[in-house]
């Protein structure tokens, strides 16, 4: 059954215990802020100072590490995957200290979320570059990236869907919102992303003669994990909302506009016909993966993991048909921000 969100655990920062501290005495407008987002897949970071309504990114950094790699099978992070991230890591604790970060907070999900060893992870992340990882709460996943992101959902007064695909998991939320505000009535964490769902099919299936029947049982897994939520949302709601934050909502937007090269300018916030989209899933999974890596916003870095999002995403639009899908190139690391910015008091 659908889950309602708890109030938030208490963040943890990157620069140590506060009673390890001197108090900063700067005034809160002059803070200069950092998030980490350590997923699945990806290792991010943004940086940002405070402005009337909002902030202005300082610097922003992202790599994909694939952390989760193997996972599935092994129940462990592997050491090859932890230095991958570490090293992102790294790059991302220099950038924290030559932007003169005041206060930030990292957070990790899935990958450390389900692996045996994602505590002795998070130690030597601590040990090795000074990052404080908070292996975040489903929950609190969503609601990050609800904080995050929901500025974008089209004008309406209804019930909305707000989702994150990310690489170990996809978390739906189903959102009100009253005065502008996002409340969250009900959520859900799905145990499938990008990277786990391709690992439970197999690269072999889905680079086959076969890989569309491969597709067809990935959505199927997907269908079911949906399911339980599905059946919980309210039925004819009349102009519905559907609102995507991940790596696969704006690669196939970046596909849909034929882009060049990735362009977050036209794609965040842009709103695509959902029956657009799910065309490009149908050609996607149709595609092998050099014809997938051929196109310029996907490449190889996404080919073998797209399909799977595509899956994911398809099953979405089954259970909250709506006629457009929104597309939000943010979430977790703003989410974070903002928390931070309105606990010292700015107004966003």
């Amino acid at each position: 059954m659908a889950q309602s969100v708890a109030s938030a655990p208490a963040p943890s920062f990157s620069q140590g215990p506060a009673s390890d501290r001197p108090p900063d005495r700067r005034p809160f407008w002059r803070h200069t802020y950092g998030a980490v987002d350590l997923g699945t897949n990806n290792c991010r970071l943004l940086i940002a100072k405070p402005v009337d309504g909002g902030f202005t990114v300082v610097d922003a950094f992202s790599r994909i590490v694939r952390l989760g790699e193997g996972l599935s099978h092994t129940g462990r992070l592997s050491q090859e995957a932890m230095d991958r991230a570490v090293g992102a890591l790294s790059i991302c604790a220099d950038k924290l200290r030559r932007r003169n970060v005041s206060l930030s907070r990292s957070v990790a999900t899935e990958a450390c979320r389900r692996a045996e060893n994602g505590a002795d992870f998070v130690d030597r992340v601590r040990d090795e570059t000074g990052i404080v990882l908070d292996i975040i709460e489903p929950q609190e996943e969503a609601r990050l990236a609800v904080l995050g992101c929901h500025k974008l959902l089209e004008p309406g007064d209804g019930p909305a869907l707000i989702f994150d695909i990310g690489g170990g998991s996809t978390e739906l939320v189903l959102i009100e919102q009253i005065d502008g505000v996002p409340k969250i009535r009900s959520w859900w964490s799905a145990p499938w992303g990008v990277v786990s769902l391709t690992e439970s099919e197999g690269r072999i299936a889905l680079e086959g003669p076969d890989r569309l029947q491969a597709y067809g049982r990935m959505r199927e897994r997907a269908r079911r994990a949906f399911a339980s939520f599905a059946s919980t949302l309210p039925s004819h709601v009349e102009g519905i909302r559907l609102l995507g934050t991940s790596g696969t909502v704006t690669t196939l937007a970046s596909v849909h506009l034929a882009l060049p090269a990735y362009d977050r300018r036209a794609v965040d916030g842009l709103h695509v016909p959902v029956d657009a989209m799910q065309k490009i899933s149908t050609m996607i999974a149709e595609m092998d993966h050099d014809e997938r890596a051929a196109l310029p916003c996907i490449g190889r870095d996404r080919a073998d993991l797209v399909v799977a999002g595509c899956a994911l995403l398809e099953a979405i639009v089954e259970i909250w048909p709506a006629e457009k899908l929104g597309v939000a190139d943010r979430g977790i690391r703003e989410g974070i921000l903002r928390s931070l910015m309105a606990r010292d008091g700015h107004i966003l």
